[in-house]
């Protein structure tokens, strides 16, 4: 139940902050998307920064053995790049820049 409730609570965290950065914004993700007209980089730092974090999150979670609430460590081990993990990244991509919907909070 615990565990249920922390995802819970990340994931609202999570949405709640790719609102307040502008990610459920149609025209703010195509404004970003569009390189050849009035770029908006506003979302490249929005990026960066999530970039950092994550960094910072998994070099201390590699050197855990347990979670914050007592859960073992489950890590992805896996570096294969196959099929499924190219058309998955290529379907949300093409679904943001075409609706401008970031799937996060959508």
């Amino acid at each position: 139940m615990k565990y249920n409730i922390t995802s819970l609570v990340a994931g609202l965290i999570f949405g709640l902050g790719l609102i307040i950065s502008g990610l459920a914004n149609p025209a703010k993700v195509l404004g970003f998307l569009d390189l050849a007209g009035l770029w908006d980089p506003s979302l490249a730092l929005v990026m960066g920064g999530a970039i950092l974090v994550g960094l910072v999150a998994f070099t201390v979670a590699k050197k855990r053995t347990l979670s914050l609430l007592g859960f073992n460590m489950k890590l992805p081990t896996s570096t294969k790049i196959d099929k499924r993990l190219v058309g998955g990244s290529l379907m949300f991509g093409v679904g943001w820049g075409i609706a401008g919907f970031c799937p996060g909070p959508a």
